[in-house]
């Protein structure tokens, strides 16, 4: 299953356990397959920097360096329009229908309220990992 995964999944997930590291543990296995963009790279990039400066004994740019190499990376066309109310989730929904993946798992309000979008579900990781992977 193809999945775009929105940055505070990822961080969570590299940081703590539960639903993200699920996920995250997934993908390692290869039951997922993270889909992203050079956006959405960046993002995680720069978030995870952001992350580096208040828990300096952590290096999780091999972790990133990891997803980077080994997800679909896809060019994401931006939309037309702003579809989000915040802006900057609109990249996750661009890489989903640019690459034709029908999940984007978020816990983000603004992206969660789109659930539905053009045939995509926005699912809470929580619910990913029970309606997706708990079902196999």
């Amino acid at each position: 299953m193809r999945i775009v995964l929105d940055t505070n999944v990822l961080i969570s997930g590299i940081f703590f356990s539960g639903p993200p590291f699920e996920i995250l543990k997934a993908w390692r296995n290869g039951e997922v397959q993270i889909v992203s963009s050079p956006e959405i790279l960046y993002e995680y990039y720069r978030a995870a920097n952001l992350l580096q400066k208040q828990f300096p004994n952590t290096d999780i740019e091999p972790i990133l360096n990891m997803i980077a190499i080994n997800s679909e990376l896809i060019r994401a066309p931006a939309l037309h329009e702003q579809v989000c109310d915040d802006p900057d989730d609109d990249k996750f929904l661009a890489c989903a229908i640019a690459s034709n993946t029908r999940v984007i798992v978020s816990g983000d309000k603004h992206l969660l309220k789109l659930s539905g979008y053009r045939g995509i579900t926005i699912a809470k990781p929580a619910q990913f990992v029970d309606e997706y992977l708990n079902e196999k």
